[in-house]
């Protein structure tokens, strides 16, 4: 997968297509993602200890990385990424369309 945790991706196909977000999670294993302010879905709380009102929560849910492309922002488009090697021979990721390579993200912790 070239996508990475604090990528900003735009989705390409469902009912969110066109909405841009970063990328809070992935779930390799299912090849899902999970990205900010996409695919909101409304889950029951059961009350319990740590939270005693329980109630409805608004949160998003996994979306198929097929379903998601990379957003460049100095473009202002979606492209694909690939990957070149330096001088040094450090892998590093590029936008396939231009050849120059894509500013690093910051992960979340």
């Amino acid at each position: 997968m070239k996508l990475r945790v604090g990528d900003t991706v735009q989705v390409i196909a469902g009912s969110d297509k066109g909405k841009t977000g970063e990328i809070i999670q992935i779930l390799r294993k299912e090849d899902r993602v999970i990205v900010e302010g996409v695919n909101m879905v409304t889950k029951h709380i059961k009350p319990s200890q740590t939270d005693p009102e329980g109630g409805i929560v608004t949160r998003e849910a996994p979306i198929h990385v097929s379903n998601v492309a990379y957003y460049d922002s100095k473009a202002k488009e979606t492209v694909k990424i690939g990957y070149d090697f330096d001088s040094e021979g450090k892998k590093f990721r590029i936008n396939k369309k231009t050849g120059k390579p894509l500013e690093k993200t910051k992960k979340k912790k």
